[in-house]
């Protein structure tokens, strides 16, 4: 399944996140992929905030690599492999323990190559005129097909 939307900006790009948070559970893995500036890190924040009992600060894990966040949803990982130097550091992370039971939140998911999970929900941001962003929606998991249906229907 693959669904194309158009972000205006900023605003609306967080609209989506939060829309996506609503049908988090446990377990989902959303892999974030996009140019040095698409908007990877913004997403993933607004849809952290969106789950937070109280909203905080939510650095890019650029240098850390991953965060975790207590939420209302659960726990969320947030993983920036951008600098990743070799992929045994994956699970020096503890990413391959959290895909299937944390919420997991991966920008550079190439970074991943064949430990990348198969029913992961993947987002492509592409990077258009002004602040406009193409959104691209792909799964091959039923279960996410079901969900994206519910919350893309623009």
């Amino acid at each position: 399944m693959k669904k194309i939307l158009l972000s205006n900006g900023p605003l609306e790009t967080k609209t989506l996140a939060t829309e996506i948070k609503e049908h988090l559970q446990n377990g989902d893995v959303i892999l974030i992929k996009g140019e040095i500036g698409a908007g990877k890190s913004h997403f993933a924040r607004s849809l952290i905030q969106a789950a937070m009992d109280k909203v905080e600060e939510v650095p890019s894990p650029t240098f850390t690599l991953v965060q975790t966040y207590d939420t209302k949803i659960g726990s969320i990982w947030h993983a920036d492999l951008y600098r990743l130097s070799d992929q045994s550091e994956i699970f020096e992370l503890g990413l391959i323990d959290a895909f299937g039971k944390e919420i997991v939140l991966v920008e550079w998911p190439d970074r991943l190559g064949h430990l990348e999970p198969q029913d992961a929900l993947k987002i492509e941001i592409v990077i258009l005129e002004n602040d406009k962003r193409e959104v691209i929606f792909s799964t091959s998991s039923r279960m996410w097909e079901e969900r994206l249906e519910k919350t893309l229907q623009k």
